[in-house]
C-alpha cells in the first residue's frame, strides 16, 4: 500500500492480481485517502470472487421491485406495457407486501390459486407468473426450474381458443356495424375481415399508411416482427369502404394529414386526429349482442385465415397477408369448418365413380370376356391377369404357350434356360459337392443355387430354372 501527493490532492497505489491500481482519492485529507484505498481494494476482491451482499435486497418488498421493473420495461418495451402494467398491478395486490426472501415455491402455487379463485383464466394466470419470477431476478430463475421439475410451473390451457364465423353471422355483424353510432367500427370489422388485422394494427393505422393508388396499405408497429411492415392488397370488400370513410373524415377535420391516424381519438364523437382510439371494445361488444354472434373481435382474425386456407391459398401467402412467423401458428389460426370437410370428402366420390364406356382394369367393356370376374382384375403371384378359369393364366395364354414349347422349340430356340448365367470358360462346371455337370442338373429336379469357384479362382453364381420355357430367337 502506497499513498503519494500530488500538488494538495493525495493518491493511492496498490497491486491486485499483477495489475497496479493508481487511482486519485479526490480528497486533500490522507485519512480519506487511505480509508477509499481500503474500500477500493474490498471491491476488487469481492468483484474478482463474485461476491456480492444481498441481504438489502432480499429484504425489499415486491411492490417495490414491481414498480423498479416496470419503468424500465415501458422503456425498453412500450408496445406491451399495457398488459404489463396490468400483470404488475395483481402481483402488487397478491404478494406486495411480501420480501423477496419470502416468496418460494409455495407462495408461487398459493399466488396461482388466489387467481384463480378469482375468476382469472389460467393462460392469465401463467403470463402473471412469468412477470413474478422475471422481477424476482435470480432467485425467480431458480424457482422456475424447481416449479418446472413438479410440474407446477404452467397451468393447463386450453388449444382451441378461437373461432370462424359463418358467412350469416359475418353479415350480420356488418350490418349492425353500418347502422352502430361508432363511426370507426364498421371500417375496422371490414378491415380484420378482409385484412387480417390485429385490433392494435388497426386503431394505430396512419394515413400515411395507406396507398390508394395502388390499392394496398402496409402494417406499422405490429405484435410481432414478421408483421411489421408487411403490404395487405385492399380488395373489392375493403377498398369501396375505405373511400367512403375517407369522405367523412376530410368532411369532420378538414384534411387527412399522413400523420393523422385514421382512427381518432375522441368521446362519444372523434375530436383529435393525432391521437389513436383508445379501444373498440364497447362497439364490438354491442354488434356481438345485436347480431346474436359469440366471438372476440380477434375471432375475425381467425375468419380470414380460414377463409384464404379453405380457397386453396399456399401457407406463404397466407403466413404474409398476416404475418405469422411459423407455420405452427398458422394451424392455430386456421380452422377448417366442417362445411368445406363435407365437400371435401364428397369431391372424391365423383373422382372414383368408373366411366361408362370403361372396365374396372381400363379397357373398353366390349372385349372384357364374359367369364371374368367383376370388379378388379385379379393376379396370379407370377403376375398374368386371372382370366376365371382358375389356374392364373388365360386359356389363350396357356393354349400359345403349349404351341410353343411343342411345335416351334426345335427350329426356333435356345437350349439355353432363360435364367442362365454366362461364363467366362469353355467347359460347364461341376458342382463341388455332386460331381454332377450343370447341363445334367437343370433337368433332373430343382436345387438351390450354388456358389461356385471356377479354374480362375473367381466366385460365380450359377441358379438354372427348372422346366423352363425355351428362350426363342
Amino acid at each position: 500500500m502506497s499513498l503519494f501527493r500530488r500538488e494538495n490532492i493525495w493518491w493511492y497505489e496498490f497491486w491486485f492480481a499483477g495489475r497496479r491500481i493508481r487511482e486519485s482519492s479526490k480528497s486533500e485529507s490522507k485519512t480519506v485517502a487511505r480509508n477509499a484505498e481500503q474500500k477500493r481494494r474490498r471491491e476488487l476482491e469481492e468483484g474478482y470472487n463474485n461476491f456480492t451482499d444481498t441481504r438489502k435486497e432480499r429484504v425489499r418488498t415486491m411492490s417495490a421491485i414491481a414498480d423498479e421493473f416496470f419503468e424500465e420495461y415501458k422503456l425498453r418495451l412500450p408496445q406491451s406495457s399495457t398488459f404489463a402494467d396490468y400483470a404488475l398491478r395483481h402481483i402488487k395486490r397478491v404478494v406486495g407486501d411480501k420480501m423477496l426472501v419470502d416468496m418460494n415455491d409455495t407462495a408461487v402455487i398459493r399466488y396461482q390459486n388466489d387467481r384463480l379463485t378469482e375468476g382469472a383464466s389460467p393462460k392469465t394466470v401463467n403470463d402473471e407468473v412469468g412477470f413474478l419470477l422475471r422481477i424476482m431476478g435470480d432467485p425467480g430463475d431458480l424457482l422456475r426450474v424447481r416449479l418446472r421439475k413438479k410440474r407446477k410451473l404452467k397451468l393447463k390451457v386450453r388449444n382451441e381458443i378461437g373461432k370462424a364465423f359463418s358467412v350469416e353471422e359475418r353479415e350480420r355483424m356488418l350490418t349492425e356495424a353500418a347502422k352502430a353510432r361508432s363511426p370507426h367500427i364498421f371500417l375496422a370489422l371490414t378491415m380484420a375481415l378482409n385484412a387480417g388485422m390485429r385490433d392494435a394494427e388497426i386503431r394505430n393505422l396512419t394515413w400515411a399508411q395507406i396507398h390508394f393508388d395502388k390499392k394496398y396499405l402496409a402494417v406499422g408497429r405490429s405484435k410481432t416482427e414478421a408483421g411489421e411492415g408487411r403490404t395487405i392488397p385492399l380488395n373489392s370488400a375493403l377498398f369501396p369502404v375505405l373511400r367512403e370513410y375517407l369522405v367523412w373524415y376530410k368532411e369532420r377535420f378538414g384534411a387527412a394529414k399522413p400523420e393523422w391516424y385514421v382512427f381518432p381519438f375522441g368521446k362519444p364523437t372523434p375530436s383529435d386526429p393525432t391521437k389513436p382510439v383508445t379501444t373498440l371494445k364497447t362497439a364490438w361488444n354491442n354488434i356481438r349482442k345485436n347480431a346474436k354472434v359469440t366471438g372476440r373481435f380477434h375471432d375475425n382474425r381467425h375468419t380470414l385465415v380460414t377463409d384464404l386456407a379453405e380457397s386453396g391459398a399456399g401457407d406463404e401467402t397466407i403466413m404474409d397477408i398476416a404475418g405469422h412467423v411459423s407455420k405452427r401458428m398458422l394451424r392455430h389460426y386456421s380452422h377448417i369448418r366442417m362445411e368445406a370437410k363435407r365437400r371435401a370428402l364428397e369431391s372424391i366420390l365423383e373422382n372414383r365413380a368408373p366411366s361408362e364406356e370403361q372396365n374396372g382394369n381400363g379397357r373398353p367393356a366390349s372385349e372384357v370376356q364374359e367369364g371374368q370376374t367383376k370388379g378388379y382384375p385379379q393376379k396370379s403371384p407370377h403376375g398374368f391377369e386371372n382370366g376365371g378359369n382358375g389356374t392364373g393364366r388365360g386359356q389363350a395364354e396357356a393354349k400359345d404357350e403349349n404351341a410353343l414349347a411343342a411345335g416351334d422349340a426345335e427350329e426356333h430356340c435356345s437350349e439355353i434356360p432363360t435364367n442362365a448365367q454366362h461364363f467366362d470358360v469353355e467347359y460347364p462346371q461341376k458342382s463341388p459337392q455332386s460331381g454332377i455337370s450343370e447341363d445334367h442338373r437343370g433337368v433332373r429336379k430343382a436345387r438351390k443355387s450354388k456358389i461356385l469357384i471356377g479354374s480362375s479362382g473367381r466366385t460365380r453364381t450359377y441358379n438354372p430354372s427348372v422346366n423352363s420355357r425355351m428362350l426363342c430367337h
